[in-house]
Formats: structure tokens, sequence, C-alpha cells
């Protein structure tokens, strides 16, 4: 796969990219610098939630985006078939072809009668016979045959175009897998900061508590904050596992898969240039106008069902014993001329059979250049709104972030109760989690984007 597939090569949008994912990554040592045993705890449950997330599971093998990509294309079940159906169009373009080429059939006959065939005295037929013969058949003008020799080769280029397609869409569909692990390994990690946060915050109240400080209910507040983030954890680790075997099951793999986190995919062309290249690039688009054109040619050549078709023949023969008809060894040669005169309707039912294959083909192809441009234009939309869209969501994690701090503090001073800082831990769980999906988003977006220009893989 070649590399400038997965680099940058426009820089336009990369720097608020760039920014929110600063963001989101710095969140794991957010204010690690306030005093304060509970943010020192908090800082230090950060790092290891971060730390936990990010280590692969046990055995599992680890993929850049590069190698997933390449094996799915060569493992893939659906690649797999779709060269099969290659090698099997190949065949039936050798099926066609036989028939424009010379046969070459022997036989041989043994016949035993009831008693010799005499005919005035004189035998005519032995007791005993033994014939055998060669026959060579070659067709000397078969337009017929030469047509359908043509049709097939037509066909086998249809099967490496629809090929073609089937690699473009495993490659997305393997893309999709690969970002929604990253995804929700970012969902997992996010978690476990939670988790670990509100333990952080349940064992300084029940420390309050036990010391005569706190109350009961901020006691019991935080141990249920802390209890329902831990069922979180555990639910993001279950998601996890299911798209790892997913996507081990999609390359091909006996085991679940792993993935590097760093994905960098290349810009897309200006719309105009995507316009034009996703009819000239796409290759659905490009195995739809084989399609067409396939259609075409066995519509034009229809015409070969009117023709005649001359066949030679040449056949050496043994016969034993000689016969009044036939000596011990000879040979005889023909040419058949077959002229098509009435055969039923049979040739106007399928010269109208191939006409509307024709208008279907050249309708799904229109169809298909019209839905290919449509996918460019929404897809340079979604990737503008995307973008948007994970801009607002970082911001506001980082402000949910600042909330929560602040919660903390006035919770420490003794000015409210533990409730507005439960409250701020989910609220900055939540923007957190948003975060993390917006981020999914704009890169399955650019995914599209690249894919509908005819730009992936």
């Amino acid at each position: 796969m070649p590399d400038q597939f997965y680099e940058t090569s426009n820089t336009e949008r990369e720097p608020p990219r760039r920014q929110a994912r600063q963001i989101l990554s710095g969140f794991s040592s957010w204010r690690s610098w306030r005093p304060g045993g509970f943010l020192v705890a908090l800082a230090v449950a950060t790092l290891s939630g971060h730390a936990r997330a990010e280590t692969p599971g046990p055995g599992l093998e680890r993929l850049s985006f590069a190698q997933a990509i390449q094996r799915a294309l060569v493992r893939s079940t659906n690649v797999v078939v779709a060269v099969q159906e290659i090698q099997r169009a190949e065949a039936r373009i050798r099926e066609a072809r036989a028939a424009s080429f010379p046969t070459l059939t022997g036989t041989g006959t043994y016949t035993r009668l009831d008693s010799e065939r005499q005919f005035q005295g004189r035998a005519i037929a032995s007791i005993d016979q033994l014939s055998a013969n060669l026959t060579l058949a070659v067709p000397i003008i078969v337009p017929q045959k030469w047509a359908q020799w043509s049709h097939a080769s037509a066909d086998a280029r249809v099967a490496r175009a629809s090929s073609e397609d089937v690699r473009r869409q495993t490659a997305i569909t393997t893309a999709r897998a690969y970002l929604t692990i990253i995804s929700q390994k970012r969902v997992v990690d996010i978690n476990e900061r939670a988790f670990k946060t509100a333990k952080a915050h349940y064992d300084y109240a029940h420390t309050r508590f036990l010391g005569g400080v706190g109350n009961r209910v901020d006691d019991v507040r935080a141990e249920q904050e802390m209890a329902s983030d831990q069922a979180q954890v555990e639910s993001g680790f279950s998601g996890l596992a299911r798209a790892r075997e997913a996507l081990g099951v999609l390359l091909g793999d006996e085991g679940p898969l792993d993935v590097v986190d760093e994905v960098n995919l290349a810009e897309a062309p200006a719309i105009s240039g995507a316009m034009a290249e996703a009819i000239s690039r796409r290759p659905d688009v490009k195995a739809s106008k084989e399609r067409l054109d396939a259609a075409d040619q066995v519509k034009k050549d229809g015409y070969t069902d009117y023709l005649p078709f001359l066949v030679g023949t040449f056949q050496p023969f043994y016969q034993n014993p000689a016969s009044l008809t036939l000596p011990t060894t000879g040979w005889q040669a023909q040419l058949v001329l077959t002229i098509p005169f009435y055969d039923g309707g049979l040739r106007y039912g399928l010269a109208d059979e191939r006409e509307s294959l024709s208008a279907e083909a050249r309708a799904d192809y229109e169809g298909l250049v019209r839905q290919s441009r449509s996918d460019v234009r929404m897809a340079f939309e979604s990737v503008k709104r995307a973008e948007a869209s994970l801009m607002a969501a970082a911001n506001a994690a980082r402000l949910a972030k600042d909330a929560l701090d602040l919660a903390n503090i006035a919770y420490r001073a003794g000015a409210t109760t533990n409730i507005e800082v439960i409250d701020a831990e989910g609220r900055a769980h939540a923007a957190e989690t948003a975060a993390v999906i917006a981020d999914d988003v704009a890169r399955q977006a650019r995914i599209d984007l690249l894919a509908s220009s005819g730009r992936f893989p």
C-alpha cells in the first residue's frame, strides 16, 4: 500500500485538529501542579489509568493502519472470493474460446451379430465387426462463437473491476474497524480515569466521614459514583474486546488484533478535483462502466445470430472386415454450411433481452455517477462539520475539567456538599467521552472523503 495514502499532504486543516487532540491528550496530566492530597491522587490515578488503557491485551498482535489494510486486501474473505471470481471468469474465456478452435475425437466400435449376413451367397456383414475413426472438426466461419469468446473476455474485465471494488469496500470496512478500536481504547481510558477520580474523591469523603468532619450522605454519594464508574469501565473493556475480535475476523485472523493508535490520513484535493477523480478513480464507478460496456457489446453483437456458419470435418476410418460399402481403411471430408432461417422467435427474444440489460446497465452507471458526486459533496460537508464539532467538544471537555477543579476546591473549603463535585465529575466524564466520539467521527468523515474521491485505498 503506498505510504501517501496515510500521510498528510496538506496542512491546511491540521492546526485545529492538532489543537483539539492536544487538549484531549493533555487531560491525563491535567492540573497536576495544584496542591492538596486529593488532586495529587487524581493526577496519579489519571496517569495510571492512561497507562493501563494503552497496554494491549496479552499476546495480541498490534498492527499499524497500513499493515491492517494490506492484510485485509490479501486475507479478507470477500477479497479471496473476488480473486476466485476472476479465475472463474478466465476459465469461462477458455470455455468460450474452445468452440472457435478445432476439435479431434476418436471412436472405436465392436459389433457382434447373431449371424453372418449374406446376399446371393456372398457375405456382406461379418458376425464380428471392428471399426474405428478419427474426426477432425475445424470451425471455419463461426461468428456466433467468436462473439461469445469476446463476451467472455468482457465478463473477465468486469470481474477484475468488481474485484477492485471489493478491495475498496474491504479497505473502507477495515479502516472503520481500526478507528473503532482506537476510539474504544480512548473511551476505556476515559472510563478508568473517571473511576479513579471518583475513587480518590470517595477516599477523601470517607476519610472525612471517619474523622467526624464529613457526613454519611457525602460518603454514600461518593461511593455510588465510584461504583457507577466502575461499571462503565467494565462495559468499555467489553466493547474493546468486541472491536478487536471484529478486526481479527475481518483480516482473516484466528484471534483478536490490536492497533497502533496513530493514524495519519492524507488530505483530499479541492472539491472540483475530487468530483473529477470520483469518476475516474473510484473502482465501483469503473466496474459499473465495464458492465455497461460489456452489455453494449453483447447487444451490438446480436447480429451474429442471423449469420450462417461453416464447419469443415475430416474423418479417417478403419473397418474390419471390409464390407461392400466400406474398405478396410479410408477417409472422408465434409464442408457443412448451416443457415439459420427460422428458430421460433428465439433470436428476437434474445435481442429484446440484451436491449433491456444494456438499458439497465446504463441507468446503473449514470445513477452511480450522480451518487459519487453527491458522496463527494456530502463528505466535504461532513468533514467540515465534524472538525468544528471536534473543536467544540474538546473545548467543552476542557471547561468541564475546569468546573470539576473548582467544585473540588469549593468542597475542600467546606463551601458546598459533594453533590456539586459528583455532578461535575459526571459532566466532565460525559464531555470527555463526547470529545473522543467527536474525534472518531472526524476521522471516519475523512475516510469517507478519501473513499468518495477515489483516493482510498
